[in-house]
Protein backbone atom coordinates (compact mmCIF):
# COMPACT_ATOMS: atom_id res chain seq x y z
CA UNK A 1 0.00 0.00 0.00
CA UNK A 2 0.95 3.57 -0.78
CA UNK A 3 2.36 5.45 1.89
CA UNK A 4 0.70 9.03 2.40
CA UNK A 5 2.71 12.21 3.49
CA UNK A 6 1.20 15.30 4.10
CA UNK A 7 4.03 17.93 4.18
CA UNK A 8 2.47 20.75 5.18
CA UNK A 9 0.16 20.20 8.38
CA UNK A 10 -2.65 22.68 9.01
CA UNK A 11 -2.63 23.72 12.92
CA UNK A 12 -6.30 21.71 13.18
CA UNK A 13 -8.15 20.21 11.05
CA UNK A 14 -10.91 22.79 11.27
CA UNK A 15 -8.08 25.80 9.95
CA UNK A 16 -9.19 26.42 6.35
CA UNK A 17 -6.09 27.82 4.02
CA UNK A 18 -6.98 31.36 2.70
CA UNK A 19 -6.71 31.52 -0.99
CA UNK A 20 -3.87 34.03 -0.88
CA UNK A 21 -1.87 31.56 1.12
CA UNK A 22 -1.66 28.31 -1.38
CA UNK A 23 1.20 29.87 -3.23
CA UNK A 24 3.48 30.22 -0.36
CA UNK A 25 2.73 26.86 1.49
CA UNK A 26 3.33 25.30 -2.38
CA UNK A 27 6.57 26.93 -2.68
CA UNK A 28 8.14 26.08 1.27
CA UNK A 29 6.76 22.79 0.25
CA UNK A 30 9.28 22.83 -2.85
CA UNK A 31 12.14 23.93 -1.10
CA UNK A 32 11.88 27.76 -1.98
CA UNK A 33 11.47 29.35 0.53
CA UNK A 34 13.67 33.01 0.86
CA UNK A 35 12.19 35.85 -1.34
CA UNK A 36 15.36 35.49 -3.26
CA UNK A 37 14.33 32.18 -4.23
CA UNK A 38 10.38 32.83 -5.03
CA UNK A 39 11.00 35.84 -7.22
CA UNK A 40 13.40 34.07 -9.11
CA UNK A 41 10.92 31.05 -9.12
CA UNK A 42 7.54 33.13 -9.99
CA UNK A 43 9.35 35.31 -12.29
CA UNK A 44 12.42 33.13 -14.37
CA UNK A 45 14.61 35.43 -16.51
CA UNK A 46 16.49 34.42 -19.66
CA UNK A 47 19.29 36.57 -19.18
CA UNK A 48 19.90 34.98 -15.58
CA UNK A 49 20.66 31.83 -16.78
CA UNK A 50 24.93 31.76 -17.80
CA UNK A 51 27.65 29.40 -18.06
CA UNK A 52 28.53 30.38 -14.74
CA UNK A 53 25.39 29.31 -12.85
CA UNK A 54 24.12 26.15 -14.84
CA UNK A 55 28.33 24.58 -13.63
CA UNK A 56 29.83 25.04 -16.87
CA UNK A 57 33.92 25.30 -16.76
CA UNK A 58 34.61 29.07 -18.10
CA UNK A 59 37.55 27.85 -19.27
CA UNK A 60 36.63 24.73 -21.09
CA UNK A 61 33.86 26.21 -22.84
CA UNK A 62 36.43 29.45 -23.97
CA UNK A 63 38.89 26.77 -25.49
CA UNK A 64 35.75 24.88 -26.98
CA UNK A 65 34.31 28.79 -28.94
CA UNK A 66 37.99 28.84 -30.05
CA UNK A 67 39.06 25.39 -31.35
CA UNK A 68 35.72 25.41 -33.22
CA UNK A 69 36.35 29.36 -34.65
CA UNK A 70 39.57 27.81 -36.27
CA UNK A 71 37.79 24.78 -38.22
CA UNK A 72 35.49 27.08 -39.32
CA UNK A 73 38.21 29.42 -40.40
CA UNK A 74 40.19 26.71 -41.81
CA UNK A 75 37.52 25.46 -43.26
CA UNK A 76 37.66 21.83 -41.64
CA UNK A 77 35.11 19.08 -41.45
CA UNK A 78 33.01 18.92 -38.35
CA UNK A 79 31.01 16.59 -37.63
CA UNK A 80 28.38 17.49 -34.74
CA UNK A 81 27.87 13.56 -33.20
CA UNK A 82 24.11 12.84 -31.62
CA UNK A 83 22.64 10.42 -29.61
CA UNK A 84 19.11 8.81 -30.74
CA UNK A 85 16.66 10.16 -28.29
CA UNK A 86 15.16 13.44 -28.56
CA UNK A 87 17.25 15.24 -25.98
CA UNK A 88 20.47 14.17 -28.81
CA UNK A 89 18.24 15.18 -31.65
CA UNK A 90 17.31 18.71 -30.30
CA UNK A 91 20.79 18.91 -29.28
CA UNK A 92 22.15 17.99 -32.72
CA UNK A 93 19.95 19.85 -34.16
CA UNK A 94 20.91 23.48 -32.27
CA UNK A 95 25.00 22.74 -32.58
CA UNK A 96 24.48 21.50 -36.44
CA UNK A 97 21.75 24.91 -37.11
CA UNK A 98 24.45 27.50 -35.26
CA UNK A 99 27.58 26.13 -37.31
CA UNK A 100 26.01 25.99 -39.83
CA UNK A 101 24.55 29.60 -39.98
CA UNK A 102 28.21 30.25 -39.05
CA UNK A 103 29.36 29.35 -42.07
CA UNK A 104 31.03 25.61 -40.64
CA UNK A 105 31.31 23.12 -42.85
CA UNK A 106 29.48 21.01 -40.86
CA UNK A 107 27.82 17.91 -41.22
CA UNK A 108 25.36 15.81 -38.15
CA UNK A 109 25.92 12.06 -37.20
CA UNK A 110 23.60 9.76 -35.45
CA UNK A 111 24.69 6.25 -34.45
CA UNK A 112 22.79 3.58 -35.39
CA UNK A 113 21.17 1.78 -32.01
CA UNK A 114 21.73 -1.63 -32.84
CA UNK A 115 25.04 -1.67 -35.09
CA UNK A 116 27.06 1.01 -33.02
CA UNK A 117 25.50 1.15 -29.43
CA UNK A 118 24.83 4.00 -27.36
CA UNK A 119 27.26 7.53 -27.75
CA UNK A 120 30.64 7.70 -29.27
CA UNK A 121 31.99 4.26 -29.38
CA UNK A 122 35.16 2.87 -31.40
CA UNK A 123 33.06 0.69 -33.74
CA UNK A 124 30.97 4.60 -34.45
CA UNK A 125 34.10 6.81 -34.94
CA UNK A 126 35.21 4.41 -37.14
CA UNK A 127 32.40 3.86 -39.39
CA UNK A 128 32.18 7.79 -39.21
CA UNK A 129 35.69 7.83 -40.73
CA UNK A 130 34.87 5.82 -43.32
CA UNK A 131 31.69 7.70 -44.32
CA UNK A 132 33.74 11.52 -43.71
CA UNK A 133 37.46 10.56 -44.34
CA UNK A 134 38.41 14.36 -44.33
CA UNK A 135 36.60 15.13 -40.73
CA UNK A 136 38.94 17.40 -38.21
CA UNK A 137 36.80 17.88 -35.49
CA UNK A 138 34.00 15.78 -33.96
CA UNK A 139 31.58 17.53 -31.35
CA UNK A 140 29.42 15.35 -29.31
CA UNK A 141 26.30 15.97 -27.62
CA UNK A 142 24.21 14.64 -24.96
CA UNK A 143 27.24 11.77 -24.58
CA UNK A 144 31.13 10.79 -24.54
CA UNK A 145 31.54 12.14 -20.99
CA UNK A 146 32.63 8.76 -20.27
CA UNK A 147 34.08 7.88 -23.75
CA UNK A 148 37.62 7.40 -23.00
CA UNK A 149 38.27 4.80 -25.32
CA UNK A 150 36.63 5.98 -28.35
CA UNK A 151 38.06 9.92 -27.62
CA UNK A 152 41.52 7.65 -27.16
CA UNK A 153 40.80 6.39 -30.75
CA UNK A 154 39.85 9.17 -32.58
CA UNK A 155 42.84 10.58 -31.48
CA UNK A 156 44.69 8.26 -33.21
CA UNK A 157 43.23 9.16 -36.62
CA UNK A 158 43.69 13.18 -35.90
CA UNK A 159 40.57 14.07 -35.51
CA UNK A 160 39.73 16.39 -32.51
CA UNK A 161 37.18 15.37 -30.20
CA UNK A 162 34.99 18.39 -27.98
CA UNK A 163 32.70 16.66 -25.68
CA UNK A 164 29.30 18.24 -24.51
CA UNK A 165 27.30 16.55 -22.39
CA UNK A 166 25.37 16.00 -18.86
CA UNK A 167 25.41 12.81 -17.98
CA UNK A 168 27.43 11.34 -14.76
CA UNK A 169 31.17 11.13 -15.25
CA UNK A 170 33.29 8.08 -14.72
CA UNK A 171 36.01 8.29 -11.84
CA UNK A 172 38.10 9.84 -14.89
CA UNK A 173 37.46 11.75 -17.37
CA UNK A 174 37.78 11.18 -21.58
CA UNK A 175 41.41 12.96 -23.07
CA UNK A 176 39.64 15.54 -25.08
CA UNK A 177 40.09 18.57 -26.51
CA UNK A 178 38.15 20.18 -24.07
CA UNK A 179 34.79 19.28 -22.15
CA UNK A 180 31.51 21.51 -22.25
CA UNK A 181 29.73 19.59 -19.19
CA UNK A 182 26.93 20.03 -16.15
CA UNK A 183 24.54 17.84 -14.63
CA UNK A 184 22.03 20.93 -14.14
CA UNK A 185 21.09 20.64 -18.01
CA UNK A 186 19.50 18.25 -20.23
CA UNK A 187 22.11 17.62 -23.62
CA UNK A 188 20.21 19.91 -25.63
CA UNK A 189 21.03 22.80 -22.90
CA UNK A 190 24.24 22.48 -22.54
CA UNK A 191 24.23 22.56 -26.36
CA UNK A 192 22.07 25.62 -26.33
CA UNK A 193 24.42 26.84 -23.87
CA UNK A 194 27.62 26.57 -26.54
CA UNK A 195 25.35 28.09 -29.07
CA UNK A 196 24.88 31.19 -27.17
CA UNK A 197 29.08 31.31 -26.39
CA UNK A 198 29.28 31.02 -30.39
CA UNK A 199 26.95 33.89 -30.85
CA UNK A 200 23.37 32.61 -31.53
CA UNK A 201 20.95 34.92 -29.95
CA UNK A 202 19.45 33.96 -26.64
CA UNK A 203 15.92 33.25 -28.10
CA UNK A 204 17.18 30.82 -30.67
CA UNK A 205 16.61 27.46 -30.35
CA UNK A 206 14.57 27.47 -27.61
CA UNK A 207 11.65 25.49 -29.11
CA UNK A 208 13.40 22.51 -29.24
CA UNK A 209 15.26 22.97 -25.80
CA UNK A 210 12.15 22.78 -24.05
CA UNK A 211 11.51 19.37 -26.18
CA UNK A 212 14.12 17.96 -24.70
CA UNK A 213 13.87 19.23 -21.22
CA UNK A 214 10.51 17.76 -20.75
CA UNK A 215 11.61 14.63 -22.90
CA UNK A 216 14.71 14.16 -20.72
CA UNK A 217 12.98 14.16 -17.22
CA UNK A 218 15.38 17.18 -15.84
CA UNK A 219 14.43 18.89 -12.88
CA UNK A 220 12.27 21.99 -13.69
CA UNK A 221 14.05 23.91 -11.38
CA UNK A 222 16.48 26.73 -12.14
CA UNK A 223 17.52 27.02 -15.80
CA UNK A 224 15.68 24.47 -16.43
CA UNK A 225 12.43 25.97 -15.39
CA UNK A 226 13.25 29.20 -17.39
CA UNK A 227 14.16 27.46 -20.32
CA UNK A 228 10.39 25.49 -20.26
CA UNK A 229 8.76 29.00 -19.75
CA UNK A 230 10.43 30.83 -22.72
CA UNK A 231 10.82 27.48 -24.67
CA UNK A 232 6.90 26.69 -24.43
CA UNK A 233 5.88 30.74 -25.47
CA UNK A 234 8.51 30.45 -28.51
CA UNK A 235 7.01 26.56 -29.59
CA UNK A 236 3.54 27.87 -29.57
CA UNK A 237 5.00 30.85 -32.43
CA UNK A 238 7.26 28.10 -34.42
CA UNK A 239 7.31 27.77 -38.01
CA UNK A 240 9.66 24.92 -38.22
CA UNK A 241 7.48 22.81 -40.44
CA UNK A 242 8.63 19.78 -38.79
CA UNK A 243 7.14 20.39 -35.41
CA UNK A 244 4.00 22.13 -37.01
CA UNK A 245 3.48 18.48 -39.24
CA UNK A 246 4.47 16.43 -36.73
CA UNK A 247 1.16 18.38 -34.07
CA UNK A 248 -0.95 17.98 -37.12
CA UNK A 249 -0.22 13.92 -37.78
CA UNK A 250 -0.55 13.62 -33.55
CA UNK A 251 -4.11 15.73 -33.70
CA UNK A 252 -2.96 18.13 -31.29
CA UNK A 253 -2.75 22.22 -31.70
CA UNK A 254 0.66 23.47 -31.59
CA UNK A 255 -0.47 26.87 -29.41
CA UNK A 256 -1.97 24.61 -26.59
CA UNK A 257 1.39 22.65 -26.33
CA UNK A 258 2.82 21.73 -22.77
CA UNK A 259 4.25 19.68 -20.63
CA UNK A 260 1.56 16.90 -21.18
CA UNK A 261 1.51 16.95 -24.71
CA UNK A 262 5.46 17.13 -25.17
CA UNK A 263 6.11 14.34 -22.75
CA UNK A 264 2.98 11.81 -24.12
CA UNK A 265 2.46 12.71 -27.89
CA UNK A 266 5.32 14.62 -29.46
CA UNK A 267 8.68 13.31 -27.78
CA UNK A 268 7.42 9.09 -28.33
CA UNK A 269 7.21 10.20 -31.82
CA UNK A 270 10.62 11.34 -32.28
CA UNK A 271 12.10 8.66 -30.15
CA UNK A 272 10.21 6.02 -31.88
CA UNK A 273 12.71 6.29 -34.84
CA UNK A 274 16.02 5.90 -32.73
CA UNK A 275 14.36 2.77 -31.53
CA UNK A 276 13.47 0.52 -33.94
CA UNK A 277 14.83 2.47 -36.96
CA UNK A 278 17.36 5.59 -37.90
CA UNK A 279 16.96 8.73 -35.41
CA UNK A 280 18.61 10.36 -38.65
CA UNK A 281 14.75 11.25 -39.89
CA UNK A 282 13.52 12.49 -36.43
CA UNK A 283 16.77 14.96 -36.51
CA UNK A 284 16.38 15.31 -40.77
CA UNK A 285 12.05 16.64 -39.52
CA UNK A 286 13.23 18.95 -37.31
CA UNK A 287 15.67 20.84 -39.06
CA UNK A 288 13.95 20.37 -42.72
CA UNK A 289 12.48 23.98 -44.33
CA UNK A 290 10.52 21.93 -46.65
CA UNK A 291 6.48 21.39 -45.67
CA UNK A 292 5.98 18.44 -48.19
CA UNK A 293 8.94 16.40 -46.71
CA UNK A 294 8.01 17.41 -42.74
CA UNK A 295 4.52 16.01 -43.87
CA UNK A 296 6.07 12.58 -45.38
CA UNK A 297 8.50 12.50 -41.99
CA UNK A 298 5.91 13.41 -39.71
CA UNK A 299 3.72 10.35 -41.09
CA UNK A 300 6.54 7.88 -40.75
CA UNK A 301 7.06 9.06 -37.26
CA UNK A 302 4.18 8.17 -37.18
CA UNK A 303 3.79 5.37 -38.01
CA UNK A 304 7.17 3.87 -36.20
CA UNK A 305 5.41 5.09 -33.14
CA UNK A 306 2.54 2.71 -33.10
CA UNK A 307 4.89 -0.24 -33.97
CA UNK A 308 6.92 0.70 -31.02
CA UNK A 309 4.18 0.80 -28.96
CA UNK A 310 3.28 -2.63 -29.79
CA UNK A 311 6.62 -3.80 -29.49
CA UNK A 312 7.01 -2.60 -26.44
CA UNK A 313 3.50 -4.13 -25.46
CA UNK A 314 4.69 -7.32 -26.11
CA UNK A 315 7.99 -7.35 -24.41
CA UNK A 316 6.45 -5.70 -21.09
CA UNK A 317 3.88 -8.67 -21.12
CA UNK A 318 6.80 -11.14 -21.02
CA UNK A 319 8.76 -9.24 -18.52
CA UNK A 320 5.71 -9.16 -16.19
CA UNK A 321 4.72 -12.39 -16.33
CA UNK A 322 8.49 -13.25 -15.79
CA UNK A 323 8.92 -11.53 -12.80
CA UNK A 324 5.37 -12.91 -11.42
CA UNK A 325 6.87 -16.02 -11.70
CA UNK A 326 9.77 -15.61 -9.35
CA UNK A 327 7.22 -15.55 -6.91
CA UNK A 328 9.39 -13.76 -4.11
CA UNK A 329 10.31 -10.85 -5.71
CA UNK A 330 13.50 -9.99 -3.22
CA UNK A 331 15.03 -5.80 -3.85
CA UNK A 332 15.67 -6.07 -7.69
CA UNK A 333 14.31 -7.09 -10.64
CA UNK A 334 16.77 -8.55 -13.19
CA UNK A 335 15.03 -9.73 -16.38
CA UNK A 336 16.95 -10.81 -19.63
CA UNK A 337 15.62 -12.28 -22.86
CA UNK A 338 16.86 -12.81 -26.89
CA UNK A 339 13.66 -11.46 -27.95
CA UNK A 340 13.75 -8.00 -25.88
CA UNK A 341 14.68 -5.39 -28.50
CA UNK A 342 17.22 -3.01 -27.48
CA UNK A 343 15.12 0.26 -28.44
CA UNK A 344 12.52 -0.37 -25.92
CA UNK A 345 13.92 -2.02 -22.81
CA UNK A 346 14.50 0.97 -21.10
CA UNK A 347 10.62 1.76 -21.47
CA UNK A 348 10.39 -1.92 -20.45
CA UNK A 349 12.30 -1.25 -17.04
CA UNK A 350 10.04 2.00 -16.63
CA UNK A 351 6.83 -0.03 -16.96
CA UNK A 352 7.95 -2.63 -14.28
CA UNK A 353 8.82 0.01 -11.97
CA UNK A 354 5.46 1.32 -12.29
CA UNK A 355 4.30 -2.09 -11.51
CA UNK A 356 6.17 -3.16 -8.70
CA UNK A 357 8.17 -0.42 -7.48
CA UNK A 358 11.30 -1.91 -7.65
CA UNK A 359 14.80 -0.87 -9.72
CA UNK A 360 14.44 -2.76 -12.68
CA UNK A 361 17.15 -4.18 -14.86
CA UNK A 362 16.04 -5.47 -18.68
CA UNK A 363 18.70 -6.59 -21.10
CA UNK A 364 18.70 -7.37 -24.69
CA UNK A 365 20.49 -10.72 -24.99
CA UNK A 366 23.00 -10.64 -27.78
CA UNK A 367 25.21 -13.73 -29.79
CA UNK A 368 28.15 -12.46 -27.68
CA UNK A 369 27.57 -8.95 -25.93
CA UNK A 370 24.07 -7.72 -24.58
CA UNK A 371 22.50 -4.36 -23.81
CA UNK A 372 20.79 -3.41 -20.91
CA UNK A 373 18.51 -0.67 -19.64
CA UNK A 374 17.80 0.04 -15.91
CA UNK A 375 15.15 2.33 -14.11
CA UNK A 376 15.22 3.04 -10.54
CA UNK A 377 13.21 4.19 -7.43
CA UNK A 378 13.29 7.43 -5.31
CA UNK A 379 16.87 7.04 -3.11
CA UNK A 380 18.39 4.63 -4.89
CA UNK A 381 21.34 5.76 -7.31
CA UNK A 382 21.16 3.00 -9.90
CA UNK A 383 24.74 4.41 -12.20
CA UNK A 384 26.78 4.06 -8.93
CA UNK A 385 24.92 0.81 -8.37
CA UNK A 386 25.82 -0.82 -11.58
CA UNK A 387 29.41 1.15 -11.53
CA UNK A 388 29.83 -1.30 -8.82
CA UNK A 389 30.01 -4.04 -10.64
CA UNK A 390 32.29 -2.54 -13.89
CA UNK A 391 34.45 -5.19 -13.67
CA UNK A 392 32.37 -7.54 -15.50
CA UNK A 393 30.84 -5.11 -17.68
CA UNK A 394 32.35 -3.75 -20.88
CA UNK A 395 30.36 -0.31 -20.45
CA UNK A 396 27.63 1.47 -18.14
CA UNK A 397 26.47 5.37 -17.89
CA UNK A 398 23.45 7.25 -16.69
CA UNK A 399 22.12 8.94 -14.47
CA UNK A 400 21.07 8.23 -10.38
CA UNK A 401 17.52 7.35 -11.81
CA UNK A 402 18.11 5.75 -15.45
CA UNK A 403 20.97 3.50 -16.49
CA UNK A 404 22.58 1.72 -19.35
CA UNK A 405 25.14 -0.73 -20.19
CA UNK A 406 27.11 -3.45 -22.25
CA UNK A 407 27.88 -6.89 -21.05
CA UNK A 408 29.06 -9.79 -22.44
CA UNK A 409 26.39 -12.20 -22.43
CA UNK A 410 28.07 -15.49 -21.31
CA UNK A 411 28.61 -12.70 -18.30
CA UNK A 412 24.76 -12.07 -17.73
CA UNK A 413 24.23 -14.82 -15.29
CA UNK A 414 27.35 -13.75 -13.02
CA UNK A 415 25.71 -10.25 -13.44
CA UNK A 416 22.36 -11.00 -12.60
CA UNK A 417 23.53 -12.83 -9.31
CA UNK A 418 26.10 -10.83 -8.10
CA UNK A 419 23.59 -7.09 -8.14
CA UNK A 420 20.58 -9.23 -6.61
CA UNK A 421 23.04 -10.25 -3.89
CA UNK A 422 24.23 -6.36 -3.31
CA UNK A 423 21.09 -5.22 -3.83
CA UNK A 424 19.81 -6.55 -0.54
CA UNK A 425 22.63 -4.60 1.17
CA UNK A 426 21.58 -1.27 -0.17
CA UNK A 427 17.74 -1.50 -0.76
CA UNK A 428 15.45 -1.07 2.46
CA UNK A 429 12.21 -1.63 3.10
CA UNK A 430 11.91 2.29 3.92
CA UNK A 431 12.86 2.69 -0.11
CA UNK A 432 11.00 0.17 -1.53
CA UNK A 433 7.98 2.01 0.07
CA UNK A 434 6.51 3.90 -2.65
CA UNK A 435 5.18 7.22 -0.66
CA UNK A 436 2.68 9.61 -1.89
CA UNK A 437 3.56 13.71 -1.34
CA UNK A 438 0.21 15.46 -0.26
CA UNK A 439 0.72 19.21 -0.43
CA UNK A 440 -1.85 20.27 2.10
CA UNK A 441 -5.60 19.13 3.36
CA UNK A 442 -8.36 21.52 1.44
CA UNK A 443 -12.00 21.50 1.80
CA UNK A 444 -14.62 21.57 -1.18
CA UNK A 445 -15.17 25.04 -0.90
CA UNK A 446 -11.86 26.31 -0.87
CA UNK A 447 -11.14 24.81 -4.57
CA UNK A 448 -12.55 27.94 -6.84
CA UNK A 449 -11.61 29.08 -10.36
CA UNK A 450 -9.36 32.06 -8.46
CA UNK A 451 -7.96 29.07 -6.16
CA UNK A 452 -7.02 27.34 -9.54
CA UNK A 453 -5.66 30.45 -11.41
CA UNK A 454 -3.31 31.08 -8.58
CA UNK A 455 -1.92 27.96 -8.62
CA UNK A 456 -1.64 28.09 -12.10
CA UNK A 457 1.38 30.82 -11.46
CA UNK A 458 3.76 27.88 -10.49
CA UNK A 459 3.51 26.18 -13.83
CA UNK A 460 5.03 24.96 -16.06
CA UNK A 461 4.83 21.80 -13.62
CA UNK A 462 6.86 18.35 -14.20
CA UNK A 463 10.27 16.67 -12.37
CA UNK A 464 11.41 18.75 -9.37
CA UNK A 465 8.40 20.69 -9.53
CA UNK A 466 5.35 18.61 -9.61
CA UNK A 467 1.64 19.71 -9.92
CA UNK A 468 0.31 20.35 -6.71
CA UNK A 469 -1.72 17.61 -5.14
CA UNK A 470 -4.53 18.10 -2.05
CA UNK A 471 -6.35 16.02 -0.01
CA UNK A 472 -9.74 16.21 1.40
CA UNK A 473 -11.20 14.16 4.20
CA UNK A 474 -14.74 13.02 4.84
CA UNK A 475 -16.25 13.06 0.98
CA UNK A 476 -19.42 11.81 0.36
CA UNK A 477 -19.21 9.55 -2.97
CA UNK A 478 -22.95 10.98 -4.73
CA UNK A 479 -22.28 8.47 -7.95
CA UNK A 480 -19.37 6.13 -9.32
CA UNK A 481 -19.24 4.48 -12.65
CA UNK A 482 -16.90 2.51 -14.64
CA UNK A 483 -16.26 3.97 -17.83
CA UNK A 484 -13.81 3.53 -20.82
CA UNK A 485 -14.55 -0.74 -21.13
CA UNK A 486 -14.31 -0.26 -17.71
CA UNK A 487 -10.78 0.47 -17.03
CA UNK A 488 -11.17 3.82 -15.63
CA UNK A 489 -13.75 5.19 -12.53
CA UNK A 490 -15.82 8.21 -13.01
CA UNK A 491 -17.39 9.97 -10.01
CA UNK A 492 -19.35 12.93 -8.30
CA UNK A 493 -17.93 13.65 -5.45
CA UNK A 494 -19.32 15.75 -1.93
CA UNK A 495 -18.35 17.95 0.82
CA UNK A 496 -19.51 21.13 2.83
CA UNK A 497 -22.68 21.37 0.03
CA UNK A 498 -19.70 21.56 -2.63
CA UNK A 499 -20.05 18.76 -5.54
CA UNK A 500 -17.17 17.91 -8.07
CA UNK A 501 -16.85 15.70 -11.08
CA UNK A 502 -14.14 13.40 -10.76
CA UNK A 503 -12.22 10.75 -12.61
CA UNK A 504 -9.71 8.04 -11.51
CA UNK A 505 -7.79 6.81 -14.54
CA UNK A 506 -6.68 2.99 -14.57
CA UNK A 507 -8.30 1.97 -11.07
CA UNK A 508 -8.06 -1.52 -11.76
CA UNK A 509 -9.42 -4.25 -9.25
CA UNK A 510 -10.37 -1.35 -6.67
CA UNK A 511 -13.28 0.24 -6.44
CA UNK A 512 -15.85 2.83 -4.79
CA UNK A 513 -19.38 2.62 -4.56
CA UNK A 514 -21.87 4.78 -4.36
CA UNK A 515 -22.85 5.92 -1.17
CA UNK A 516 -19.18 5.51 0.69
CA UNK A 517 -17.32 8.19 2.76
CA UNK A 518 -13.71 8.32 1.61
CA UNK A 519 -10.66 10.13 2.10
CA UNK A 520 -9.47 11.63 -1.52
CA UNK A 521 -5.94 12.21 -2.65
CA UNK A 522 -6.29 14.15 -6.10
CA UNK A 523 -4.97 16.79 -8.27
CA UNK A 524 -7.34 20.10 -9.16
CA UNK A 525 -7.25 20.10 -13.19
CA UNK A 526 -9.66 22.53 -15.76
CA UNK A 527 -11.86 20.74 -17.94
CA UNK A 528 -13.11 22.73 -21.37
CA UNK A 529 -15.61 21.19 -23.00
CA UNK A 530 -17.64 22.87 -26.11
CA UNK A 531 -16.13 26.29 -24.38
CA UNK A 532 -17.27 26.09 -21.09
CA UNK A 533 -14.98 25.38 -18.60
CA UNK A 534 -15.13 23.48 -15.47
CA UNK A 535 -13.18 22.45 -11.94
CA UNK A 536 -12.93 18.63 -11.91
CA UNK A 537 -10.59 16.26 -9.55
CA UNK A 538 -8.09 13.91 -10.75
CA UNK A 539 -7.80 11.25 -8.28
CA UNK A 540 -4.37 9.61 -7.48
CA UNK A 541 -5.51 7.52 -4.87
CA UNK A 542 -8.18 6.66 -2.04
CA UNK A 543 -8.70 5.00 1.61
Amino acid sequence: MTKWEIIHKNKSQKTKIKSDEIIQILLQNRGIKTKRQQEKFLNPKLAEVTWENVGINKSQLLKTVKRINAAIKHDEQIVVFGDYDVDGICGSAILWETLNRAGAKVLPYIPNRIDEGYGLSVNAVSNLKSQIPNVKLIITVDNGIVAQKPVKYAKSLGIDVIITDHHVPGKTLPIAFSIVHTTKLCGAGVAYMLSLALGSPSNSHLELVVLATIADLVSLKDANRTFVKFGLAKLHETERPGILALCKEAGININQVGVYEIGHIIAPRLNAMGRLDSAMDSLRLICTLDPTRAKELAFKLGLTNKERQQVTEEATLHARQFVRNQGTLGNLLFVSDKSYQQGVIGLVAGKLVEEFYLPSIVVSEGKTYSKASARSIAGFNIVEFIRSSSDILVDVGGHPMAAGFTVETKKISLLKKRLTREARKFINEDIKKKTLKIDCELNFPSLTQKFYDQIQTLAPFGVGNSQPVFISKDVLVANARRVGNDKHLKLKLSQDGKIFDAIFFAIGERNINTGDKIDVVYLLDENIWNGNKSLQLKIRDFK
